[in-house]
């Protein structure tokens, strides 16, 4: 959806400060880059510290009136907390306040549902949201109309007795499950997809990182120069949105890289949603068949934005996030990226299994290449075959899935040298035959 196409919406920003959160200007910051990607306008911000949650309005009951009274002078439309509120404290702060309530949790998913474009990701969004909706429906039937009008409308079989929000929560459960049973039909879809690139030799390598660090620019840049008919126009089909944006990818995307030219050492190269502080557990939840990708990776890819001074925080949250998705001990390749805007000298900078790099620029691909191919082809073997003519299934194998050094036709078959894995080796060692 382009920008020209939303109306920006005056906002007003609170934030607590309890003092357990590490760096909560930061996180102020953060939210504040949320709701401009919400194309929402911010107008103020409202900050208290006190040494706990109240119960009720998460805020003091003093401060609540002082947001009134503010949200009412800058004109602000809503009002949107730092952290997430209960369903009762979202009740009682939309009353006293006089406007519409989001948390974080209600803000990142107006973002997705913004960002959503295949049926995949619409329909893990609308479930998310709905999870999200469904406790907080007291007193928050003008909220859910505004956001898109999910429970609107009436039912003809309507009971004796029976109240509008039981049947809003009927509505919305029953929406729910015909959601889930479409999202297990894609999910079976990716599953199938997912299970003949495991039956391949071909290393997956998946990129992952918090929002908004270049993953997607990677990700083009790889396509660009090392993708299927690279140099093309299909190249550029093959790309993905690449903005200076929060979230701007939701679907994992998944291609072929190639970066041999006299060598065939593919690898299948997949990039999916970014990480963020606090991401709301019902989108993790709903997005889990696209998020779980990285699970069955050979070789984690994370990207960094080396530029952000909040980036240390960043990949703990990524480390964090990756160890809940059950990805937590997937060997990895840091990348820290957008090393040309802190000024590091002598770019690209490769140390272990670390590089510095400016992907924007195609500073260090040819370098982050060679990276993967270290790690992915680690156990690359030099081996001789002489295979029969009835065995011709073997030699397309090698053909696609090996480097051919050399090859001859000989009165007993033919006879290649190849550079291929070891467990290929040893599955077709009963042909190994040296030249004579």
């Amino acid at each position: 959806m382009e920008r020209e196409e939303i109306n920006d919406t005056k906002v007003l920003l609170v934030g607590l400060d309890t003092g357990e959160e590490e760096d909560f200007e930061h996180s102020m910051e953060e939210l504040k880059s949320l709701a401009e990607a919400a194309y929402k306008e911010v107008t103020g911000i409202i900050v208290q510290r006190m040494s706990a949650v109240n119960k009720a309005f998460y805020i003091g009951t003093g401060k609540v009136e002082e947001v009134r009274e503010y949200a009412g002078e800058c004109g602000a439309q809503e009002v949107v907390f730092d952290n997430a509120l209960s369903p009762s404290q979202v009740r009682n702060l939309g009353r006293e306040i006089g406007l519409p309530v989001l948390d974080r949790t209600n803000l990142i998913l107006d973002i997705f549902a913004i960002r959503a474009q295949t049926k995949e990701a619409k329909l893990q969004v609308e479930t998310a949201r709905l999870q999200y909706f469904l406790p907080r429906l007291v007193g928050m039937r003008e909220n859910l109309s505004r956001q898109g009008g999910t429970v609107g409308g009436s039912l003809s079989n309507r009971g004796a007795g029976e109240t509008k929000l039981e049947l809003d929560r009927r509505k919305i459960e029953h929406r729910i499950s015909e959601l889930k049973k479409d999202l297990d039909e894609v999910a079976g879809s990716r599953q199938t997809m997912r299970k003949k690139r495991s039956q391949s030799p071909i290393p997956k390598v998946a990129l992952v990182g918090y929002t908004n660090a270049g993953k997607s620019t990677i990700m083009n840049r790889m396509v660009e120069k090392y993708g299927e008919n690279r140099g093309k126009e299909y190249s550029k089909e093959k790309t993905v949105l690449e903005k200076d944006m929060l979230f701007a990818t939701l679907d994992t995307n998944v291609r072929c890289i190639n970066p041999g030219t006299d060598e065939n050492i593919p690898f299948f190269l997949s990039d999916t949603v970014g990480f963020i502080n606090k991401l709301p557990h019902d989108l993790v939840k709903a997005f889990r068949s696209t998020l779980e990708e990285v699970k069955f990776a050979d070789l984690l890819i994370q990207v960094v934005d080396f530029s952000d001074e909040h980036h240390r925080q960043h990949m703990e949250v990524t480390a964090q996030t990756l160890k809940e998705l059950g990805a937590g001990d997937i060997p990895q390749i840091v990348v820290f990226n957008k090393a040309d805007k802190c000024n590091v000298a002598n770019l690209p900078r490769v140390k272990d299994r670390q590089i510095y790099m400016a992907a924007s620029t195609g500073c260090g691909m040819e370098e982050l290449v060679d990276l993967i191919r270290q790690c992915v082809y680690a156990d690359r073997v030099e081996a001789s075959f002489l295979l029969p003519y009835d065995k011709g299934n073997i030699a397309s194998y090698f053909m696609e899935n090996a480097t051919v050094l050399e090859q001859e036709y000989r009165e007993e078959g033919v006879w290649i040298r190849v550079s291929c894995s070891k467990g290929d080796a040893d599955k077709y060692s009963m042909y190994q035959k040296q030249v004579q």
